[in-house]
């Protein structure tokens, strides 16, 4: 059984068949467009593109954004033109298929666990570390969304009381210390600390100031950077802090560490388990979370919520038969 997987971001909507085995066999991918209609005309345009080459039974929609209990609303995406709108029903009326929603990281989580890092764990957590954070939270295979469905916002768990000011509106937020764009912040702050400091991104730095996104200073630390590397020590024990307190709430027996920041992990993944393994409350007393990096990469979205969608499709044949 066939089934789509459409990853909606802020700034590309990426949409891939899915095989049983978590295989992407085919994509198709677009610019995110600023309105609601035509935002929902782009994914349907995706899907019905890949709809012509695959006989597709059902499509899931991963959304950067808080998502209904049932998963068929989506009440609030940051940047996305949604504002509690029945997406799925619109989607699967426009297709003719059954549509689910689900958050990005919950549906990443899952992915992890069916098919990747977090396979057979019977507690898991994603911290998905790109832009911003993400969070998920697996007990046995089911995502735990909380009473309303938003659970859990890790990324917004405040690390450092009246700290750097978040987008969420809270000061001090993990994100804000734990991130590519914290990343950039830190390097900014630690070049203003160490004026005349010989680097590559003081070079950069001295030609403007935008010029040193979170991708840079990974690209300057791989180079030997000395800057760089401290920008990535102090990511590394905001890391470690943060695995902490997920650690003390909800003791995982698995942690997968995903997002694009993950993929420069040999520059800080270390460092973060040796801070997280002796900050932990009951630090040497008891069993500590394995911390791993996520495996599917960028398609885990896509893959998570075309298993969603497998899943009802599953479903909408049983009930069929069973009237």
């Amino acid at each position: 059984m066939l089934t789509i997987g459409v990853d909606v971001g802020g700034t590309s909507v990426r949409a891939g068949v899915v095989d049983g085995e978590g295989l992407v066999l085919d994509t198709e991918r677009a610019g995110t467009p600023k309105g609601e209609a035509a935002l929902e005309d782009t994914i349907t345009a995706a899907v019905s593109r890949l709809l012509d080459r695959h006989d597709a039974t059902a499509v899931g929609l991963a959304v950067a954004g808080f998502v209904n209990s049932d998963r068929r609303r989506v009440r609030f995406a940051p940047h996305l033109a949604w504002r509690d709108a029945p997406v799925a029903d619109r989607i699967s009326h426009r297709l003719g298929l059954p549509v689910v929603l689900e958050h990005d990281a919950n549906a990443a989580a899952l992915a992890e666990y069916r098919f990747g890092a977090a396979r057979g764990a019977h507690v898991a957590v994603l911290v998905a570390i790109g832009t911003g954070i993400g969070g998920a939270l697996l007990v046995d295979g089911q995502v735990f969304r909380g009473a309303h469905g938003v659970a859990p916002e890790l990324g917004h768990l405040r690390v450092v009381p009246d700290g750097r000011p978040c987008p969420c509106g809270k000061n001090g937020c993990w994100e804000r210390y734990c991130s590519g764009t914290a990343l950039s912040t830190t390097a900014i702050e630690l070049l203003a600390k160490y004026p005349g400091t010989s680097s590559l991104l003081a070079a950069q730095v001295a030609e403007d100031v935008n010029a040193v996104t979170g991708r840079r200073v990974a690209g300057a630390a791989r180079d030997g950077d000395a800057l760089a590397q401290r920008a990535f020590g102090e990511l590394a024990r905001w890391l470690g802090e943060g695995l902490a307190l997920v650690a003390d709430v909800y003791d995982p027996e698995v942690v997968v560490i995903g997002g694009g920041v993950s993929e420069s992990a040999p520059l800080f993944l270390d460092d973060a388990r040796e801070h997280y393994a002796a900050i932990v409350t009951g630090a040497g007393h008891r069993p500590l979370a394995r911390i791993r990096t996520a495996q599917l990469g960028d398609d885990a979205g896509i893959v998570g919520v075309a298993t969603m969608a497998r899943d009802l499709a599953a479903r909408t044949v049983r009930n069929g038969r069973g009237h």
